[in-house]
């Protein structure tokens, strides 16, 4: 095949695998470094009510679609009551109903949520100018010269609904004002004046019922704000202030001016919010945020898979990590093993006993394999016998290491029965079949050359960052396998050749 063909083939691959790691990082939002966690909210609403002894539903408003929060789960709580849920755009309702009930009762709605990267604003449709309503002449002819000042101290929606929230807020004003003010005035009380108020001078508004997000609050109050769309999104405002915006961490729980609990054959009704904060890793959050929407990038990833088996692809999804370091070392460096991936699996056994130990305990057996060995020579057995006598010397000698180390208080020399004791057999004969055939520096040097491209392997295998990746974007491996066809066309010069015709190199410099 020719070259070209090899890079295009090369190219399409990287390019799928880096196509799919974009769509998967944006789609379901997996950290690119490990062990990254985000604050996770859980909000619990307890809705307590006396019951008249018979029929009984009871209307809750929940969240529908948060701004800036993302639902991960849910949970309805209750003792013999049927539970429905009931939407409409932005309103959502969970219906509680009982055939008999009597006395006290409690209903309880969990929900767990995260912070997103959404839009700060209701981009819902323009629900149209509403009718002014009708009032007692004096208090109607109050309210309009209030929203004739206001026009003249305003120029838009935005600074007309801030002017009149802070006119309607002064403890001394006009008559408007001190009809408004006449008793109690709270922060829902006032924003529904400001609704009704708003609707005299044809301006869509509505409240906005909400929970300032606080770690461990028992009793967290539901704060209202008011929304007025300006024909092209929803602004909110603080009925009390006149502020713009929400205040970070303000989780939307319903929006209307109807009650957060109806009740249908009870009475006494009451909610109380409960608010506390966990910490979460964000592949967790990821992986459930994916589940919870059906998505296909979840139902295609490993996240899909039994424990078991993802534990056991975290570790193998790093082999071709350590197999194409493997192909750097011998392909470009020239650094000579005993064969081609006995380094990676060797790196493999590294992970658990730690490198220096893995490397006694490898320099150990295969040293003490080849003495045996060597004796074995002068039998002159066949090869499958003799690979066979081989692999059993390796056991033994990984037992007797074990229950040594084992009775000397050290732990990690039981480790060695994690080697793969057939990579030490057949290094073990590869070895001694260089010694007889070119001697045994060569042997050594090849023996040295696979030690130290395990141990490098060890820290490729062994990279928290790369292990991350690997597992969470398998699909980066396509880019690997990429590099490997298109480094397997390489037949120049290796590094260490260079100095092994440094003499040529040299002389080629003073003749010139």
């Amino acid at each position: 095949m020719k070259k070209r063909s090899i890079y295009l083939a090369a190219f399409a691959i990287a390019a799928i695998g880096i196509a799919m790691f974009l769509v998967k990082l944006d789609r379901l939002g997996l950290p690119l470094t490990p062990n990254q966690d985000t604050a996770v909210w859980t909000i619990e609403a307890r809705a307590r009510f006396e019951a008249k002894g018979g029929p009984l539903t009871a209307r809750l408003e929940i969240p529908a679609a948060p701004l800036g929060f993302e639902i991960l789960d849910e949970d309805f709580i209750s003792s013999n009551y049927g539970v429905t849920t009931e939407r409409e755009d932005l309103k959502r309702t969970s219906i509680w109903t009982v055939r008999r009930a009597k006395g006290k009762q409690s209903v309880y709605y969990r929900m767990s949520v995260v912070e997103a990267d959404s839009v700060k604003q209701h981009t819902d449709a323009f629900p149209g100018f509403p009718d002014r309503p009708e009032r007692e002449e004096a208090f109607d002819s109050a309210i309009e010269a209030l929203l004739e000042k206001v026009r003249n101290e305003s120029a838009d929606i935005t600074s007309f609904t801030g002017a009149l929230i802070r006119r309607v807020n002064k403890l001394e004003g006009d008559s408007a004002v001190g009809l408004l003010n006449d008793g109690e005035v709270t922060a829902s009380r006032r924003a529904l004046q400001l609704v009704d108020i708003l609707a005299s001078a044809r301006i869509p508004a509505r409240v906005v019922w909400g929970i300032s997000l606080e770690d461990e609050v028992r009793n967290a109050p539901l704060v209202p704000y008011v929304e007025v769309h300006n024909q092209s999104v929803w602004l909110p405002f603080d009925p009390l202030t006149g502020g713009k915006g929400y205040p970070d961490g303000f989780l939307i729980w319903y929006i209307g001016s109807n009650p957060l609990l109806d009740l249908e054959g009870a009475k006494n009704g009451e909610v109380h919010f409960a608010v506390a904060r966990t910490l979460r890793e964000m592949v967790d959050v990821a992986a459930q945020r994916a589940q919870k929407g059906d998505s296909m990038w979840f139902d295609f990833s490993l996240f899909a898979l039994p424990i078991q088996t993802q534990n056991v692809y975290r570790v193998l999804l790093t082999v071709p990590l350590g197999a194409f370091l493997v192909v750097l070392l011998r392909g470009f460096v020239g650094i000579k093993t005993f064969g081609t991936f006995m380094p990676v699996l060797i790196a493999l056994a590294f992970r658990e006993t730690e490198l220096w130990v893995g490397i006694l305990l490898f320099v150990t057996i295969v040293g003490l394999g080849l003495w045996i060995r060597f004796l074995l020579e002068r039998l002159q057995l066949l090869l499958v016998p003799r690979l066979a006598a081989v692999l059993t010397i390796v056991v033994l000698l990984m037992l007797t290491i074990s229950i040594v180390s084992f009775h000397l208080g050290m732990d990690t020399g039981i480790s060695v029965a994690l080697f793969p004791m057939v990579i030490l057999a057949m290094t073990i004969e590869r070895m001694s079949l260089v010694w007889e055939e070119t001697g045994g520096r060569d042997a050594i040097t090849q023996g040295a050359g696979s030690l130290l491209v395990a141990s490098a392997c060890y820290l490729v295998v062994s990279n928290a960052y790369l292990a991350h990746l690997s597992y969470v974007f398998p699909e980066l491996l396509l880019v690997v396998l990429a590099a490997a066809i298109v480094l397997g066309r390489y037949t120049g010069y290796r590094l260490l050749e260079f100095w092994r015709f440094r003499s040529v190199w040299l002389g080629r410099g003073d003749a010139s």
